[in-house]
């Protein structure tokens, strides 16, 4: 990108820029130290304060601020069009004699412009028809919807046709898309609240990864699923193999309950309520066993100190359905006295004594089976299961049109990007560390000359890989596109030697 095009650019469309200065005056002087300050998406005057990198050679520096004011360029520049396009295609986008040329003409696109102004049922050609529309509106939000068996842009022929008409506007595929927000742990949460996230909670999500994506596919036999970090406070799954995209709502609906294990509270809204069962299906022993125990010992209990504060553990003590353990215990936490060890957590050792005293009841009521006597069988299940469960937006994934943020696109208020995530690697993922739209820019700009960055007549699309975006774009593909790419090649193969071998009709 040549230095003098960025500089007008960024005279254009950068109308306000946070300081440094004040940036760093806002975290009480240092911005590296992720898990001591939270990400504070929702306090307006640290909204986007991040360290600036000066862009080389360029003589200015792209800011953490407004970020709209940073969108055209990023969509102009940086935006994966042909990667975005590519997949949702799924081989259509090719000249294959089988390939369906108006697959991705059907596909729903909804831009939200400033003022939360919603463009729903665009279309577009290709990648080169997306990214005009980008530059053009500037959406600070993009959202996919389905597959419609017409061009969205063109429903208005098809909707209320009239008596006797059979012209119907309808979704006839879309990816099983999940959503799983931070917010909704709330209650399980010391550390942060609202919008705000840190490195202490965000082990809740990764233990949502793990589950979820290891339930999807051991249990239900999905291969192809793209994890995608939402750019401030949650993740979204999108499972692509063909038969999920042609579920019905009701098939997704019943894919989304098995995941819903933790129900809320019950009418006092204290005590927290789990569908689970003694003994505990397959499928959450596994989870509880490899996952949630782990974590709920090692990292969550230590991290959140649940076990130390009453506003956190009487919900805790009235999931014991026994009153003498539960009053024993109670009286036990809300006292002053230390029950760990030096060196030792005090929620941690806490939870120790509760498995002990359970454990010791259990073996006297062993041979009970009254509701009492099984309740306490599963207690300790439930209280894991009602912290650390994955706590999914079940009706995100209920219905077919539901809107989904898509994959690589800015989020408005933090300015990070929508990056895909390695489930493999979920424990190493830092939201902290995600790319911003500034810092792609800067990145971009220290790169201005360079083979590939794009100015006249240059390789647009390739500008990504001068910065932090490559490595986005490769774990999409490596993760998710390169497997489902060659498994649609494949369908479209075989589709062309089934008609090859179909009979032909002789006259």
């Amino acid at each position: 990108m040549a230095t003098a095009t960025s500089a007008a650019a960024a005279q254009e469309h950068i109308a306000k820029r946070a300081k440094f200065e004040d940036a760093q005056e806002k975290h009480g002087g240092s911005l590296g130290d992720a898990a001591s300050h939270p990400m504070e998406h929702d306090a307006a005057d640290k909204e986007n304060a991040a360290a600036v990198a000066t862009a080389g050679g360029s003589g200015h520096t792209f800011s953490e601020g407004n970020v709209h004011d940073l969108m055209r360029l990023y969509y102009d520049r940086l935006f994966p069009a042909k990667t975005m396009m590519k997949w949702l295609a799924y081989g259509n986008d090719s000249k294959h004699p089988q390939a369906d040329a108006g697959f991705m003409q059907r596909r729903e696109f909804c831009f939200t412009l400033e003022g939360d102004i919603f463009c729903r049922y665009q279309s577009f050609r290709d990648a080169k028809d997306l990214r005009a529309a980008l530059r053009d509106k500037v959406p600070s939000k993009i959202d996919l919807g389905p597959v419609f068996n017409v061009d969205p842009q063109k429903r208005l022929a098809y909707a209320g046709g009239g008596a006797g008409s059979n012209a119907v506007f309808a979704p006839t595929e879309r990816e099983l898309v999940f959503d799983i927000d931070m917010t909704d742990y709330d209650d399980v949460r010391s550390c942060c609240s609202s919008a705000n996230i840190c490195n202490k909670c965000w082990p809740l999500m990764t233990v949502a990864i793990k589950v979820v994506n290891q339930g999807l596919r051991d249990d239900f036999g999905f291969k192809h699923l793209l994890w995608v970090y939402s750019g401030r406070r949650g993740i979204h799954c999108w499972v692509c193999d063909k038969r999920a995209r042609q579920l019905s709502n009701e098939g997704r609906a019943a894919v989304a309950e098995y995941f819903s294990v933790y129900k809320g509270t019950d009418a006092s809204g204290t005590v927290k309520r789990v569908a689970t069962t003694s003994p505990l299906h397959p499928s959450l022993q596994r989870a509880y066993t490899d996952v949630l125990r782990p974590f709920w010992t090692d990292t969550i209990l230590p991290a959140q100190g649940l076990l130390e504060d009453a506003k956190y553990f009487e919900p805790v003590l009235a999931m014991i359905p026994v009153a003498e353990i539960r009053d024993k215990v109670g009286a036990q936490w809300r006292s002053s006295r230390r029950m760990g060890t030096a060196g030792e957590d005090e929620s941690v050792a806490r939870w120790v004594k509760l498995e002990a005293e359970v454990g010791k009841a259990i073996k006297v009521m062993k041979s009970m089976n009254t509701p009492e006597a099984l309740a306490l069988r599963r207690c300790l299940y439930d209280i894991v299961f009602a912290h650390v469960y994955p706590r999914l937006d079940v009706e995100v994934s209920k219905h077919m049109n539901h809107l989904l943020k898509a994959p690589f696109c800015v989020h408005p208020k933090t300015g990070r990007v929508c990056v895909p995530m390695d489930p493999a690697r979920a424990d190493s993922f830092d939201p902290m560390t995600v790319p911003t739209v500034a810092q792609l820019l800067n990145e971009l700009d220290a790169n201005a000359g360079k083979e590939g960055a794009g100015g006249a007549g240059g390789a647009r699309e390739e500008a990504y890989e001068l910065t932090a975006m490559k490595g986005a774009v490769d774990c999409f593909n490596r993760t998710f596109w390169d497997a489902l790419d060659k498994e649609c090649r494949e369908e479209l193969g075989g589709r062309a030697r089934d008609a090859a071998a179909a009979p032909t009709v002789e006259w």
